[in-house]
């Protein structure tokens, strides 16, 4: 479930309404559909994972911004 939420945050996992996208193939409706895509597909979600390492700085800079608001300086 991590690999799913950190990738869509990431924007390697796209999310459209309740489908889960990777690479323009959608790969589950819903993060349990997901998830079991994943498990079906180890390569994929071996590659993901490699793309989410290969990218920790910026996953722990998503983790600590402050969320997005309309406040303007």
């Amino acid at each position: 479930g991590e690999i799913i939420e950190i990738g869509a945050q990431l924007k390697f996992i796209e999310k459209a309404g309740a489908w889960y996208s990777y690479n323009g193939e959608k790969i589950g409706q819903g993060k349990d559909n997901a998830r079991e895509f994943l498990k079906e597909n180890p390569k994929i979600a071996q590659e993901i994972e490699d793309k989410i390492r290969a990218n920790s700085s910026a996953l722990s800079e998503a983790m600590t911004a402050p969320q997005e608001t309309d406040e303007t300086e």
